[in-house]
């Protein structure tokens, strides 16, 4: 069976890449929706109308993640499309946060991304697409958001990378780097601090940031921008020293 897999499938963008996938994807005959709060889920499901199944795992746990392995063994499935839009951010100085708020965000972030793709690779065949959700965080350092822009670069590089690895065997993998996007994340995401008033300038909508991303991974880009602000960010990561960036950051 043809299938998408969608992480953090509960909530924010992860529910629209539900909405939309088979949209850009005709091929797709079932979706996996993953996330931890089955509720949410539930609703997700009862909301997109198409064959899915509900996982309610948290990819932190080590047995959710061998119980996804299993499962894979069990069905064979024929992964047409898999996106790790899963993900976590606290604003904040670094001084300031938890050590195990820092863990939580590199463990989904990083960890969790990397062990769902590898996992996920032995089923993915020609023409199959990744998406994975980086950020415009991680074009740049980000004082006030240190970890989660870090965790965010690792994902943009793996996912440059893994795309050149998996040219030849025709499986795309495109990075999507918007800036600030207005989810429930924002709210979880000021434990500690408010996001900067600057931030909440650029803030896009999600639903669109979802569907120029599948767009970009129809085309088979490698990286999708949302939003001329992000797009110019980029340039200016590219073109400027960091010291002369970190100072407009701060």
């Amino acid at each position: 069976m043809k299938i998408a897999v969608i992480t953090g499938a509960s909530s924010g963008m992860g529910k629209w890449f539900a909405a939309y996938a088979k949209a850009f994807f005709p091929e797709i005959e079932q979706i996996w929706l993953i996330g931890r709060n089955q509720k949410r889920l539930q609703r997700v499901s009862d909301h997109i109308h198409l064959n899915s199944i509900i996982l309610p795992l948290d990819l932190t746990d080590e047995e959710d993640i061998q119980a996804y392995a299993d499962l894979l063994e069990k069905e064979k499935p024929d992964i047409k499309l898999l996106v790790n839009s899963a993900g976590m951010g606290l604003i904040g100085h670094f001084e300031d946060m938890s050590s195990i708020d820092s863990r939580k965000i590199i463990k989904i972030n990083c960890e969790a991304l990397t062990n769902i793709t590898r996992l996920s690779l032995d089923y993915m065949h020609e023409n199959s697409n990744i998406i994975n959700l980086a950020s415009s965080a991680a074009f740049v350092p980000q004082p006030g958001f240190a970890v989660y822009a870090a965790s965010k670069s690792y994902v943009l590089s793996f996912s440059q990378a893994l795309s050149k690895e998996l040219k030849k065997a025709k499986i795309y993998v495109t990075a999507v780097c918007p800036g600030t996007v207005d989810t429930p994340f924002i709210k979880t995401a000021e434990k500690y601090q408010n996001i900067k008033g600057y931030k909440k300038f650029f803030m896009s909508d999600e639903k669109r940031v979802v569907i120029t991303a599948l767009w970009d991974a129809k085309k088979h880009r490698s990286k999708s921008v949302y939003g001329i602000w992000m797009k110019l960010l980029l340039l200016a990561a590219k073109l400027l020293p960091v010291r002369l960036l970190l100072m407009f950051m701060k």
